[in-house]
Parts: C-alpha cells; structure tokens; sequence
C-alpha cells in the first residue's frame, strides 16, 4: 500500500511523518503530482493561509493531481488546511479553492470571550457513523489550530461538530475523501486512533 503525504509548502509534515512512523505505515512525502496519482491512499494536510496554498496548488499541477486521484476513487485524507481547501471556496482572501466537496470554508464570527483564531484541545462531535471514527470515543478531544472552518453545502457531507464561537463542522466525508479540521497527528491515543483507521479504508 503506497501512501502519499502532499508536500505543497503549507504542512507541519514533521508531525504527520512521526504520526505514520510510530503506525508503521508505508509512506512517502512528495511535493510530485505523479507520486500523488500513483498512491493508494494519500493524505493532505496544511497550515497557513488558502490563497498562497491554492497558488501553489496550481503553479506545480498538485491542484489537478489531487483531483485526478479523487475521480478515481482511492482513500483521500484532508488535514485542517486541508480539510478547507478540497471545498468550492474559501473566505480567506476570497479564493477560489479545489472544489472536491461542495462548501465554504468560514472564518469564524466575532464574539467577546473567544479568541481567533481557535487553538487548543476541544471535543469532537460525531454526527453519524463512519469508519474514520471506528473505536474513538464519543468524548474524545482533539488539538485544532484556525481561524477558519469547513461548511459543506450538504448536510450528510457532516460527520462530526465541535463548538467554538458556533457550533462547526469539524469533520466532513463525501464518498472516497474524508476532512478534519482539527490535528489527529498532534491528538495522542485518540489522533493515532483515527490516523489508524484512515490508513484501513478501501
């Protein structure tokens, strides 16, 4: 099973290739199209601001890779950044985004008491089964890091919600590709859990 994590200039990586080391996961870091479209599975993560990563995204034909791997089916994992810029668009800069998954990304509102952007530990909120969350508890915490969130157009495309300023889609799935807001590669037990269950799907 090849595994490719996309290297596009906007990832922590470190955290994400230790994540994959202590799951003994067979796995590449690649900032090639062609190592993207060859990969069973790949995983998409990210920090940092949606326009410079979509120009990016363009500029070196990962964009059009990712896409070409979407169509065809395979495991696709979006990580914070990542879990926004697979949507039509985002609010940040207004930027015209990969459109794998109908929605917004939204910055979040303003309101006395919350800092943005949202950092720290919060609990995740599934909204409906999916293997992504196969043996991780209901209660469970993760460590998200944003300003930003993900709004899907599709109500069923939602399968997991945390609160913050609002209650967010903190977890979405359409078909092959799942999304998470929040960093299951800097979650502990719970994080491995989930990057566990990723690395499972068909």
């Amino acid at each position: 099973m090849r595994v490719t994590v996309v290297d596009y200039g906007a990832g922590n990586l470190k955290s994400v290739e230790t994540a994959l080391r202590f799951l003994s996961a067979d796995f590449t870091v690649s900032a090639d199209p062609g190592d993207v479209i060859r990969a069973d599975k790949v995983i998409f993560p990210g920090v940092g601001e949606a326009a410079a990563a979509m120009a990016t995204l363009k500029k070196t034909g990962l964009g059009e890779a990712l896409a070409l791997f979407h169509r065809g089916g395979r495991p696709l994992l979006g990580i914070c950044l990542g879990s926004q810029i697979v949507l039509d668009r985002s609010e940040e800069s207004d930027t015209a985004c990969l459109g794998l998954v109908p929605g917004t990304a939204r910055l979040f509102p303003k309101q006395p008491g919350f800092k943005v952007p949202h950092m720290g530990w919060n609990r995740v909120r599934p909204l409906r089964p999916h293997p992504l969350f196969a043996g991780v508890p209901e209660s469970a915490s993760f460590y998200f890091v944003h300003s930003y969130y993900p709004e899907p157009e599709a109500k069923e495309d939602r399968i997991a919600a945390t609160d913050y300023v609002i209650p967010f889609t903190s977890a979405l799935a359409r078909d092959n590709l799942c999304a998470v807001q929040f960093h299951p590669e800097k979650s502990g037990r719970v994080g491995l859990r989930m990057l566990g269950n990723f690395l499972a799907m068909n």
